[in-house]
């Protein structure tokens, strides 16, 4: 019998596994791992692709816009989300007369900042537009009180607005404001609006800009949308009232509006 060859038979089964073995467990890890990196692309793309949505959704559709301010107290508190509706006046139609609108201020209210620095703007811009972060410096939310045309006078005896000639009882005001305490009378040009804030005492509107060039008028293209809905917080979702304050103002030509 061959001792020695037995005896190297018993010596190499007993030997450390090595080579192919570590070899296929090397590739089940691997295996393992391209299994895992697609699932992560994946979640990504689709993370990516909700955002993306969102963003587009919100530039063209409606967007969330976060109150800054008591400007617009009762009707709108600091930290509410509205929903701002971009297809309001998209199709030929033009805000109203009591409509609550966001509008971009650049040139009427606030100058135009040459040095501003646009991928900051830019970031910032897609924060807002989620609802996640206060509203570009340029951005207000303000009730259209005159249209192109309209004269806008404050006050009569009682201490109203009138538009041209009718007397507006603005039931939407913070109590215990007045109409204005500056007098003003202006005729709005056309294709501009009229802006005053719901809390008139902590408003800086179109009446703080008279001496302004513009006079404080909004130009129609530059409103962002209609305020239509109130999106937080829980307990003041829904549709945002309307008003009938100015049902019986006649149009600038002397027609029912």
């Amino acid at each position: 019998m061959d001792t020695q060859a037995e005896h190297s038979e018993r010596d190499r089964s007993s030997e450390p596994r090595t080579g192919s073995e570590e070899g296929s467990r090397f590739s089940r890890l691997r295996g393992v791992s391209a299994r895992v990196r697609p699932w992560r692309r994946r979640v990504l793309v689709v993370g990516v692709a909700g955002v993306a949505g969102l963003l587009l959704f919100s530039a063209f559709v409606v967007q969330p816009f976060l109150v800054p301010s008591g400007s617009m107290e009762p009707t709108l508190r600091v930290g509410d989300r509205v929903l701002v509706n971009k297809l309001a006046y998209r199709f030929g139609a033009e805000p109203r007369r009591g409509d609550v609108v966001v509008f971009d201020g650049t040139g009427s209210f606030v100058r135009e900042d040459l040095d501003a620095n646009p991928l900051a703007a830019l970031a910032q811009g897609a924060a807002a537009s989620l609802g996640l972060a206060e509203p570009a410096d340029t951005d207000f939310v303000k009730r259209v009180v005159g249209v192109g045309g309209d004269r806008v006078v404050c006050c009569d005896t009682r201490g109203r607005l009138t538009v041209n000639g009718t007397p507006v009882d603005e039931t939407y005001l913070h109590p215990g404001d007045t109409a204005s305490k500056a007098p003003f009378d202006i005729i709005v040009p056309r294709s501009t609006l009229w802006m005053l804030g719901d809390h008139r005492s902590r408003s800086s509107d179109s009446r703080d800009h008279l001496g302004s060039p513009g006079g404080g008028m909004v130009p129609v293209d530059r409103v962002i949308g209609r305020v239509d809905w109130l999106g937080w917080p829980p307990a003041r979702i829904g549709g945002l009232e309307g008003t009938g304050a100015f049902d019986g103002v006649r149009e600038p030509g002397g027609a029912h509006g």
